[in-house]
């Protein structure tokens, strides 16, 4: 049964893998076997992951992208093909987030927010899923922000994560049977991250306090496991289904 959950002779790809989860991610998922390839516009901070990688003596390699760019998206995953030979695994984490009142939020913050949320989740998606073969992975990165509100004035980002839900469900659909490539969604709760360095101190404890119930924060390796548990042969017959990880937060 444990050998299900091996990525062994897989090769994943991670974006937004310069910092935080995504580091994360990807130092986790070569743990688990795979050789990853990794994609954030930090070129030097991306180095630093390449390093932490190969410390657990799988291959890596590191492509500077911007997911906003259709053409930085397709770079990426034909580095993968070139230096691998294949891409069994996306896992879609790059994102950003705001917290500005919804009467002065610009429409460049806005749109920002939204491209690299979705637009850039869609567009690795659909590089992925070009070369991808019958029994490859892909996570999106969601938000339990896409399913309720946390006091926060988040709404761009919000709706970004709303429609990586809905763009998980029909990326499923169309590709789980026709191409036996599975698309799922990961919701985190609050682990610590860029993102949530932004946060006034008392923010997040006050959070912990009222609406998770495990009252605390995530660990890094616990979301992480859920993204092997994704990525392997564990679910093997799990698609289009958004896991949240939060502690319990949506229960309330």
């Amino acid at each position: 049964m444990l050998d299900r959950f091996s990525l062994r002779g897989k090769v994943a790809i991670v974006t937004g893998a310069s910092s935080g989860l995504g580091v994360a991610f990807a130092r986790g998922l070569a743990e688990a076997g795979a050789d990853i390839v990794i994609g954030a516009r930090r070129k030097d901070r991306l180095e630093e992951t390449r390093r932490l990688v190969e410390e657990t003596g799988r291959r890596c390699v590191a492509v500077p992208t911007d997911v906003t760019v259709v053409a930085d998206c397709d770079a990426l995953v034909e580095a993968a093909v070139s230096a691998f030979g294949a891409v069994d695994v996306l896992v879609n984490n790059a994102g950003v987030g705001t917290a500005v009142p919804a009467t002065r939020e610009t429409p460049e913050e806005f749109r920002q927010v939204v491209d690299i949320n979705l637009h850039g989740t869609y567009w690795m998606a659909q590089a992925c899923g070009r070369v991808m073969r019958p029994g490859s992975s892909i996570i999106n990165v969601g938000s339990i922000l896409g399913e309720t509100t946390a006091g926060l004035p988040q709404a761009a980002y919000s709706a970004s994560k709303a429609a990586v839900v809905g763009l998980t469900r029909d990326l499923a659909q169309q590709w789980s049977g026709r191409k036996g490539i599975r698309v799922n969604c990961l919701e985190p709760g609050f682990f610590r991250s860029e993102m949530t360095e932004a946060y006034k101190p008392d923010y997040i404890e006050t959070m912990l306090q009222i609406r998770v119930p495990m009252k605390r924060v995530g660990e890094a390796a616990e979301l992480v496991a859920a993204a092997v548990f994704l990525a392997s042969d564990a679910s093997s017959y799990v698609t289009g289904v958004t896991l949240p990880v939060d502690g319990g937060f949506l229960l309330t």
